[in-house]
């Protein structure tokens, strides 16, 4: 796949021209989102993985020339490590991209299949539907448990966000690359949609 990191903005001023689609890419600090951007790109490094949750702090603007796209990665939400300063600045600067990028075609929402969704999680659902945003939801390490218990697992989340979103969330594992092309026919389909949801 033809990816290049563009560049990382703070600031609207800073955004690329808004000349093709865009994917944006958020949820919770650890839950693997870094992992899924690498595994949809077939590049192991492309967005960088780190042990120290909410180390993402600017918006990663990713071209992906041969499908005339690029992909957005969102700070990671929800680390209590992080001063509430940097907490605020984090969220302005999020909700600035969302409701100003007229570009921006989904939101992949990104939830650990080992813990329950989160206020953050709702929230951010809740808020990309007041805004006619679509939302792709997506749960990911579903290999750290059996096939059995993932299924159990993924059928209750989708419960707690049911009263968010009308989507049911995709499994996925960047281990076994399991969801990932049903991942893109998400983002596909969103990307050929004339309206932003």
């Amino acid at each position: 796949m033809d990816v290049s990191f563009l560049k990382s903005a703070f600031q609207k001023n800073q955004y690329p021209p808004p000349d093709r689609s865009e994917i944006a890419f958020a949820g919770k600090s650890n839950v693997g989102k870094s992992s899924l951007i690498n595994v949809l790109v077939n590049r192991k490094k492309m967005a960088r993985t780190s042990s120290t949750p909410g180390r993402t702090q600017a918006l990663n603007f990713f071209d992906i020339r041969n499908k005339d796209l690029r992909m957005v990665d969102l700070p990671g939400y929800g680390f209590a490590g992080v001063p509430l300063q940097v907490k605020r600045s984090w969220g302005n600067m999020v909700e600035t991209y969302l409701k100003t990028r007229t570009n921006l075609k989904a939101v992949v929402v990104i939830l650990d299949i080992r813990r329950d969704a989160s206020e953050g999680d709702l929230d951010l659902l809740n808020w990309l539907s007041t805004y006619g945003i679509k939302a792709i939801p997506v749960i990911t390490k579903a290999d750290k448990l059996s096939r059995r218990q993932a299924a159990e697992r993924a059928k209750q989340i989708a419960s707690e966000l049911e009263n968010s979103i009308n989507e049911t969330p995709i499994i996925f594992s960047a281990k076994t690359r399991e969801g990932r092309d049903e991942i893109w026919d998400e983002i596909d389909r969103a990307v050929l949609s004339a309206d932003r949801c």
